[in-house]
């Protein structure tokens, strides 16, 4: 009687909303690799996020039907799993110390050998080794000369990557994109925040930043002047009584601006705590397309970078975006005197087209008197 054996297809699972396709970045495994279950096949990117496909059962890799940078369709097959295979036995031999005390003992008798025929041969061995040595080197000096020649290379752009930059590109050509910019003393907060994070890292294992008490304020702001958290759809403006905050992060693929949502409904620790979260999903990977949907504002650190200033693009359907940027000692006029104050410029990139220019100015104005007296934020 022939052998039962049972082959596990993996096929491509279902994106998101609107997506039908994506691109292989890279396989995880090769073919004879053994497989557990949940382990990471491959890695599949679309416009909006990359999806770790992963096991569904154990056993050897026996087949695949895309390659890295191939386009693939939803529930096509990617690739089969012969789960008759059965785990692999790690076996660490050591030899004993008899066969290495030989092969020692084997070595040394050969050296020996080498001395005492190169004391009988004489001088013509240095003679032979001292060419040797000069031919070795103009060997690496025509190798050397060789990879420094001028190259480069072309990479396939990622779909995350070029969804990026058709996304900014439309910003730049629907919107009237405006920027206003303002500075923000940061002492009060910086206060604050040294006088909480020990107790705020101890009660929330979490560490207070900077973003969520702009984050904080902006939300503020927002239920102040909710035509700011407003956008334009075809020539109707659609006014949200939510507020869902778009937060830049960096990731290896590129910018990425999952969402906080119900900030309207959160307090500081909530707003530190949802953001905590995107970040290491978004450095491990681990974003889905339903942190990506939505957003009715953004905020953009470029700071975290050593940006001093900024024109951040809107992330349209949304009106404007929020640039923070690095903290500087600088000299500034407090009740006539010059004091040295840490400063922040703010930079507010707006949609004129919904905007007008007092909007913009009174908005940012708002988070900035937040920012320098926080005590604010505990009373609104």
């Amino acid at each position: 009687m022939l052998p039962f054996f049972y082959t596990d297809t993996v096929k491509v699972p279902r994106l998101g909303d609107s997506i039908t396709e994506g691109t292989i970045s890279e396989w995880k495994k090769k073919v004879g690799d053994y497989v557990r279950t949940d382990e990471t096949l491959t890695v599949i990117d679309t416009d909006k996020v990359s999806v770790d496909i992963n096991a569904k059962s154990c056993g050897a890799l026996s087949k695949i039907f895309a390659e890295a940078g191939d386009i693939v369709l939803v529930d096509a097959p990617l690739c089969e799993i012969d789960t008759s295979v059965e785990p692999p036995q790690i076996i660490a031999e050591k030899k004993d110390e008899i066969e290495n005390e030989k092969v020692m003992n084997t070595n040394n008798e050969k050296i020996e050998r080498e001395k005492d025929e190169n004391l009988f041969k004489g001088s013509n061995v240095n003679i032979k080794e001292t060419e040797k040595q000069v031919n070795n080197e103009n060997k690496l000096g025509l190798s050397y000369e060789l990879t420094s020649e001028r190259t480069e290379k072309r990479v396939r752009m990622l779909p995350i990557r070029k969804r990026i930059a058709e996304r900014l590109k439309e910003s730049q050509n629907t919107c009237a994109l405006l920027t206003t910019f303002n500075e923000c003393d940061m002492s009060k907060v910086i206060v604050l925040r040294n006088e909480l994070k020990d107790t705020f890292q101890k009660k929330y294992e979490c560490k207070l930043g900077f973003v969520s008490l702009f984050i904080y304020a902006s939300t503020l702001a927002l239920k102040k002047m909710p035509q700011v958290n407003a956008y334009i759809e075809n020539d109707e403006i659609v006014y949200k009584n939510y507020i869902d905050i778009s937060v830049a992060v960096a990731t290896p693929n590129g910018l990425t601006v999952p969402v906080i949502r119900d900030c309207q409904n959160k307090k500081l620790p909530q707003l530190e705590l949802a953001l905590s979260e995107l970040a290491t999903k978004a450095r491990n990977n681990k974003l889905s397309l339903d942190d990506f949907t939505g957003g009715t504002f953004t905020i953009s650190n470029g700071g975290v970078f050593g940006s001093m200033l900024s024109t951040p693009i809107v992330n349209m359907p949304q009106s404007a975006i929020l640039g923070m940027h690095t903290i500087k000692n600088r000299a500034v006029v407090v009740n006539n005197e010059i004091v040295i104050r840490p400063i922040m410029y703010l930079a507010l990139t707006y949609d004129h087209r919904l905007l007008d220019g007092r909007d913009a100015v009174q908005f940012l104005s708002a988070i900035k008197d937040y920012i320098e007296n926080p005590n604010l934020m505990l009373i609104d």
